[in-house]
């Protein structure tokens, strides 16, 4: 054996297993999302997931800590996704654009990321499934505070303030989230459930999110009609 083939066989073995747990690791979760979207996520044990699989429920914790982590994994990778945008983005935007540009660069990309591991179709399902379950619209509601929490540190960071002393990138980060809970809503109820779909209307929502905020909703008083006005 040459002293090339002991240095690249590891590696190569190496990286044989490495696909071979992703593999597994990948059919697990859309077995996951297929069942807990057909037939209920409190109605889906975890037998079923890794039976389907042909894996044993060890092999199953092996990849997962819980039902709830496999339901979460799509919206994990799309949310840390965003973070890192986020982080990219030029140090002169400012904080909605830095977040506008950030989300909609995201829908740019992990479109194809999402479509390595599921349908988005399946992804739109397991969203619609998440929010009428409630088991997980609990730990649905807890990650989308606590993911507010990370952009608003991120927004301060940026911008040289204290989160704890300033309240302004806490309040910009629920208006811009409150938006995409919004858009997603709308875009889970759809017809079109394409990666285009969802960045469009979140375009056009987030593009009126600050004229919104700072236009004059209120309707003009109405001039009372003068004396005499209505005397034939």
């Amino acid at each position: 054996m040459t002293e090339q083939q002991v240095a690249t066989e590891p590696t190569a073995t190496t990286g044989l297993r490495e696909r071979k747990k992703q593999r597994t690791r990948d059919a697990l979760l859309r077995v996951a999302l297929e069942l807990f979207t057909t037939q209920g996520y409190e109605h889906t044990t975890v037998d079923e997931i890794a039976d389907a699989v042909e894996v044993s429920q060890r092999t199953f914790f092996r990849y997962f800590a819980s039902k709830e982590e496999v339901a979460f994994a799509v919206q994990e990778m799309v949310e840390s996704h965003f973070v890192t945008e986020l982080r990219a983005r030029p140090a002169q935007e400012r904080p909605f654009a830095a977040m506008r540009n950030a989300v909609l660069i995201s829908w740019d990309t992990i479109g194809e990321a999402i479509e390595a591991l599921v349908p988005v179709e399946l992804h739109m399902r397991t969203y619609l499934m998440i929010e009428s379950t409630p088991a997980l619209l609990a730990a649905h509601l807890r990650r989308s505070t606590e993911l507010e929490e990370r952009t608003a540190r991120i927004i301060a960071d940026r911008e040289g303030l204290d989160l704890d002393a300033d309240p302004r990138p806490r309040i910009a980060v629920a208006a811009f989230h409150g938006v995409m809970r919004v858009t997603g809503r709308l875009w889970g109820q759809g017809e079109d459930t394409s990666m285009e779909s969802i960045r469009t209307l979140t375009a056009l929502y987030l593009d009126h999110l600050e004229p919104a905020l700072a236009a004059d909703w209120r309707a003009p008083a109405r001039t009372p009609d003068a004396p005499g006005a209505h005397e034939a």
